[in-house]
């Protein structure tokens, strides 16, 4: 496969398409190959939205692209948009994979939306943060797919869910790639079976277009390593349990003994996301530094919401996140506590993430806090206490984003990039899907 000439074929991008826009690049895409495209309705969305699945391809396969499952990530938006594209003018390389593949653009619209405030402005940390919009574990859709364990019964899933979950159903697929990006951390990827061929080809990937690998802290504690940045995938059972949420798209794909892949590719690049240098600093150490500053938010966005509480007048979706959110954080927070964590120097990696991420849940949590009192304000609800919380948080909100901004990353990362490794990423695994070793395997 011609893996590097694909990826060169992704085109530049200066910003994100609203949900509009990318609707309308794909209109565009479908009329120029009517022929090749089909497009059907497979959903609707919390608030009406049409969910469409575009097809292209007949092979004898089936593979499907899952576009922002989290409403804050948009690389994947575009990343089905070149990869449609490219499978519509390549007839030898739709042939050589010998897949129909079904997109789904971008499967939570409804929640995009409230993110397209900096859509346009990808590189700016204050409009990332301010225009920040993401729902907690139970309403995200790639967190409710059915889960039982035990005593634990997850059965609600969204409307976006089940559309999923039809879809799967109908084609029963091989592939399903579920296009991911993050903010600060390097590229890395999950995986549902110990395919050691695919991790270290996805391994190598980022590197092809100048993305460092990520060797910090696995975005899901206790994530196991399959190769450097690729990770065993963890299922409901693990996370869905922990934090009242259900089962992930993976679960669901293991139905059909699909091929699962995550791709996650970072925002922002630092160098200091692949260094594997002892800082000298124990690690345990930085790990509890870094508990201290998240408990300390906790409490700050605890008292904050509760002086408002009795004064909230509007069901907004940044109440429901504010409020569900800082109960997972609380758990997650108890749960990397509770790991035991190497008596040994922490690297510069490790550091930098744990830091990282300290910024990366100050700025969402109080970013859509804010969110959420300005709500109320435009509702015409501007009690005393609301504009008082409202002025103290939104100096800490300053506070918080010099900080951010002084300890790196050091630059944003251009958009073409990152499609081009998620891109590259759904191509390798589609060339493992099928011929690849079983499940536990290698």
């Amino acid at each position: 496969m011609k893996l590097e000439q694909y990826m060169g074929r992704v085109p530049s991008r200066t910003a994100f398409p609203s949900v509009d826009d990318l609707n309308a690049e794909l209109d565009a895409l479908v009329a120029a190959h009517p022929d090749l495209v089909q497009v059907r309705r497979i959903g609707t969305s919390r608030l009406g939205e049409p969910l469409r699945a575009l097809t292209v391809g007949d092979g004898p396969a089936d593979a499907v692209v899952i576009g922002g499952p989290h409403p804050n990530e948009p690389v994947g938006f575009l990343t089905v948009v070149a990869l449609l594209d490219l499978l519509c003018q390549d007839a030898g390389l739709r042939a050589e994979l010998g897949y129909r593949w079904h997109f789904i653009a971008c499967v939570d619209p409804d929640g995009a939306r409230l993110n397209e405030g900096w859509f346009g402005r990808p590189g700016d940390r204050r409009a990332y943060a301010g225009h920040f919009y993401r729902p907690d574990l139970a309403d995200q859709v790639e967190w409710t797919f059915p889960l039982s364990v035990g005593d634990y019964h997850f059965d609600r899933p969204l409307p976006e869910t089940a559309a999923l979950m039809r879809l799967m159903d109908e084609v029963e697929p091989s592939l399903v790639c579920s296009l991911h990006n993050g903010e600060h951390q390097g590229a890395f990827f999950y995986l549902n079976r110990d395919d050691a061929t695919l991790a270290r080809q996805l391994a190598d990937l980022p590197g092809l277009e100048g993305l460092p690998l990520h060797h910090g802290e696995p975005e899901l504690p206790g994530s196991r390593t399959i190769a450097p940045a690729v990770y065993a995938t963890l299922g409901g059972a693990q996370i869905g349990a922990a934090f009242g949420a259900g089962a992930s798209s993976a679960d669901y794909a293991a139905r059909f003994g699909a091929l699962h892949l995550v791709t996650e590719v970072p925002m922002w690049a630092d160098a200091r996301v692949s260094d594997e240098t002892d800082t000298g600093a124990g690690y345990q150490r930085v790990v509890a530094a870094a508990a201290a500053d998240r408990r300390e938010l906790i409490d700050l966005l605890g008292a904050g919401l509760a002086a408002v509480t009795d004064d909230l007048t509007v069901a907004s979706p940044f109440r429901r996140s504010t409020e569900a959110t800082l109960r997972t954080l609380r758990t997650l927070t108890e749960r990397a506590e509770s790991l035991p964590g190497p008596d040994r120097p922490a690297t510069v990696a490790e550091q930098f993430d744990q830091r990282q991420a300290v910024h990366l849940f100050r700025l969402r949590l109080l970013g859509t806090f804010l969110r959420m009192l300005d709500a109320e304000i435009a509702a015409g609800n501007p009690t005393p206490a609301i504009r008082g919380q409202r002025r103290l948080l939104a100096e800490r909100f300053d506070r918080w984003i010099a900080e951010a901004e002084a300890e790196g990353p050091d630059s944003a990362i251009d958009i073409r990039r990152l499609v081009a490794v998620q891109l590259g990423a759904v191509l390798l695994a589609a060339g493992r899907a099928v011929a690849a070793p079983t499940p536990g395997t290698a």
